[in-house]
Formats: C-alpha cells, sequence, structure tokens
C-alpha cells in the first residue's frame, strides 16, 4: 500500500520539478521555421480560396523564388453543366518565406473540357 498523501516535502519537490521543467522551456530559443513544400500548397490554397470565394483546385506548378515561394493554381470560376462546359482560370500566387500569400493575379481562362491552346512552358 502507498502513501497518496501530500506532504510538505513532496510538493516542494514536485513545484521543484515542475519549475526546473517549465524554466528549461522558455530559456529554449524559438526559432523560425521555414515551411514544408506540402504545407505551403495547402495554405496558399486555402488563402487563395477564402480571398476569391472561388474553389482551388490544383496547384499546376510550384517553386521556390528568392523571396518566397511562386505558385500556378487552378481555380474554378463558374461551374456549368455538364461539367466539361466550367470555366476555369490560373492564378499566379506569390508567398513569402513563412508561406503567406501575398499576392495573386488571373492569368488565363479557360473551359473544363479544352485543350490547353498555348505552346509548352
Amino acid at each position: 500500500m502507498t502513501n497518496t498523501k501530500k506532504t510538505p516535502e513532496s510538493q516542494d519537490s514536485h513545484q521543484s520539478s515542475r519549475e526546473s521543467h517549465d524554466s528549461h522551456e522558455s530559456h529554449t530559443p524559438q526559432e523560425s521555421r521555414r515551411p514544408k513544400p506540402m504545407e505551403v500548397l495547402r495554405e496558399a490554397r486555402a488563402q487563395l480560396a477564402e480571398l476569391t470565394g472561388m474553389t482551388a483546385e490544383s496547384v499546376s506548378s510550384f517553386e521556390q523564388t528568392e523571396e518566397g515561394w511562386a505558385l500556378e493554381v487552378e481555380v474554378l470560376e463558374l461551374e456549368r453543366v455538364p461539367d466539361t462546359m466550367s470555366l476555369m482560370a490560373s492564378y499566379q500566387v506569390e508567398l513569402d518565406a513563412e508561406g503567406q500569400l501575398t499576392g495573386y493575379r488571373r492569368v488565363r481562362r479557360y473551359e473544363r473540357g479544352r485543350a490547353d491552346s498555348r505552346g509548352s512552358r
């Protein structure tokens, strides 16, 4: 049978242990962490969808730049029936090094069912 009664000595010991643990955590330097590519992709799609009110369906290009990140995101602009007639758009999206959206612009608009008439990049 164990003694579960807290004596002043056991409380002091427990408090000292907790303070030591807390002080160790507070002195650990907070490093700014560069987000992982998948985090950037997810966050960029979410931010663009929130700003435009349109569904960000996919990311068609993605690259890291000196300033942060550059993406091209495919967005459903106007849903039609049949689905192949829906209007899609490509948006150029720029993010800073932390993955926060700093700007976007529509670079083309097309019907979902149409082949790309532009030459390959």
